[in-house]
């Protein structure tokens, strides 16, 4: 009994219900779809102040601008190396397995409207995309939701309370403040975690059925070889060259890769992420820089799946592409694909848009994957939290950043141990200097 209260523990048995549930009533499961929903929602609304108020203590705690550009600049040159070997590993997935090899779909009978319900959502190019990144009001960053504005926002206001000195400091600790009440919340948010868990899976079988994935097995299949053989190789590899290993961070956080997979979401686990990594050693200025900025820049899973779900539709509509064309799309793609928020259903968001400037790609070809999407984008949330947490440790070695022996004792610890003494020890926020981040957003 013990052990039940553990959150992962309880997330697992949520999943486990929702699937029951979905399975044998298919009709209440799918009719709980608020559940998920909900408790999506609910986190939603603190990633912002969240995100605004760890990037501006982070800024503030590393005091020199070039420090600031300089880490920004490492995150974003190993974001886009990632993003890139995501890209060719789902190219060389789907050439190799060819998913859609002998279906010999007509483009012309193929349901139009499910792109043109999308359409409307997908970024149109570069300078669209800059400009949106843009909010219309201060408070309106916030009111979006979107963390690419509030990270604009934070970083200017970051840099300008460097540049006041000791007028900075009430400030300071009034934002210090705001995030111990904002994580005290979240804590009690994610009590919730195994509802939402229960919820969205229960609507994912109900709804979809778990024999509706048969005809399309192949596709779900390839796609979640690549996404685990991404992880496995690319990201174990950079995790060992690192000096730690990928196994054992993915322990320390299995209870929010639980959380992941139950709502095919990464947002519900940032704000938790930020604490452990801190926890891990890493510096809270890095840390609170480089998270936030990789949940817009580095999805690795929807880069997986922008290329197999577009070469996918090529090979089921007998589309011959050749190296050029697939060079370009993976031009496109690498634009595409940052930017699309951590949330259920961005990733085919992004694949319209990849397919809308694809002239060689019919754009209703997304028609032919569409009722399968939400089964592929559990493996996207996974795949794009575990690769922001590795790049985020990468990028904190690199900075000399990162205790290393904290991070190799933390990684070692018995995790169930772990979370009891931070259960006896959290009662109440722990009084911290301004500008880190309370311990109890873990309980």
């Amino acid at each position: 009994m013990k052990h039940l209260k553990h959150l992962y523990v309880q997330v697992l048995i949520g999943l486990a219900l929702g699937i029951t549930v979905g399975h044998y009533w298919p009709e209440f499961g799918a009719a709980l779809k608020p559940l998920g929903d909900g408790f999506v929602k609910l986190v939603k609304m603190m990633i912002a102040p969240i995100v605004f108020c760890t990037i501006v203590s982070g800024i503030t705690s590393l005091n020199d601008s070039k420090e600031i550009g300089k880490t920004l600049l490492k995150s974003m040159g190993l974001f886009y190396v990632l993003t890139i070997l995501a890209l060719f590993t789902g190219l060389a997935a789907v050439m190799l397995l060819q998913p859609g090899h002998g279906m010999h779909i007509d483009p012309a009978h193929l349901d139009a409207s499910v792109a043109a319900k999308f359409g409307n959502k997908a970024p149109q190019g570069f300078t669209e995309f800059a400009l949106h990144i843009i909010p219309h009001s201060f408070f309106g960053a916030f009111a979006e939701g979107e963390v690419l504005p509030v990270l604009l926002l934070a970083v200017l206001c970051g840099f300008g309370l460097t540049r006041i000195g000791q007028a900075a400091r009430p400030v300071l600790d009034s934002i210090d403040g705001f995030s111990h009440m904002l994580f005290a919340a979240f804590g009690f948010i994610m009590k919730l975690a195994p509802l939402g868990a229960f919820g969205a899976m229960a609507f994912t079988v109900g709804r979809y059925g778990i024999k509706s994935i048969g005809s399309l097995g192949l596709l779900i299949g390839t796609f979640y070889v690549a996404c685990i053989f991404f992880v496995a190789v690319v990201l174990g590899l950079l995790a060992r060259m690192h000096g730690f290993k990928l196994w054992q961070l993915m322990r320390y956080i299995r209870e929010e890769l639980l959380v992941v997979l139950g709502t095919s979401s990464s947002e519900p686990v940032l704000p938790r992420l930020l604490v452990k990594l801190e926890r891990l050693g890493c510096k809270k200025g890095v840390v609170g820089l480089v998270l936030p900025t990789g949940y817009s820049f580095n999805l690795d899973g929807t880069a997986i799946y922008l290329t197999l779900a577009s070469m996918f539709i090529a090979q089921a509509c007998d589309i011959t592409l050749s190296w050029a064309q697939i060079f370009s799309m993976l031009g496109v793609m690498l634009l595409t694909s940052k930017g699309a928020a951590g949330v259920t259903g961005s990733g085919f968001v992004a694949l319209v848009a990849t397919l809308t400037v694809m002239p060689d790609l019919p754009v209703a070809g997304v028609a032919l994957i569409v009722g399968i999407d939400r089964f592929m984008s559990e493996a996207r949330a996974l795949t794009s939290t575990i690769s922001n947490a590795v790049a985020c440790i990468v990028v904190s070695i690199w900075e000399n950043a990162c205790d290393r022996e904290t991070l190799q004792r933390e990684l070692g610890v018995d995790y169930g141990r772990t979370e009891e003494a931070l259960e006896e020890d959290g009662a109440g926020i722990v009084p911290t200097p301004a500008g880190t981040l309370p311990v109890s957003a873990l309980h």
